[in-house]
């Protein structure tokens, strides 16, 4: 179990797993190589949690998620390319049964919203994810929606 992943957590990611019968598979979209790195490194100790492909712009992750088709895929929103926005509405209609957890470093309520109306269950700041990454993952894997603690003061977004 990783830290910032309690027994509930884990026992939520073990059973979503367990109701497809194979570990999660996860897309990872994001420009940044040492995020890459980090994701690897969080996911590697999540059982419940495969990462079956990579991507660095916008296009090449919805060709991944169009080939891979994904249970999950963790999205940026700053992608050379095609933004996260767009990469959004494009995955959803290529990969429809992948759920899209948009994690940026924009600190943004609006922006958080945008991205839940256009299709993300969720959306976390890179700021926040030491400790609600796995949260975050868990809780869209069972079909909720999440939004970084950082956002939900100032949003007025229903997230429920």
């Amino acid at each position: 179990m990783v830290e910032g992943c309690n027994s509930r957590e884990h026992d939520m990611l073990r059973q979503n797993a367990c109701q497809i019968d194979r570990p999660a598979r996860v897309l990872v979209v994001d420009d940044y190589v040492p995020w890459h790195r980090i994701v690897s490194v969080v996911l590697r100790s999540q059982p419940e949690l495969k990462i079956v492909g990579r991507a660095f712009n916008g296009m090449e992750g919805v060709q991944q998620a169009l080939r891979l088709q994904p249970e999950l895929v963790l999205l940026d929103l700053g992608l050379p390319g095609l933004n996260g926005m767009e990469a959004t509405r494009r995955i959803r209609e290529v990969s429809p049964g992948s759920t899209i957890l948009m994690v940026s470093q924009t600190w943004s309520a609006d922006i958080a919203e945008s991205a839940l109306e256009i299709g993300a269950s969720g959306y976390v700041v890179k700021s926040d994810a030491y400790d609600e990454l796995i949260p975050a993952i868990t809780t869209v894997l069972n079909g909720k929606r999440f939004l970084s603690s950082s956002l939900r003061a100032v949003t007025l977004c229903s997230i429920a």
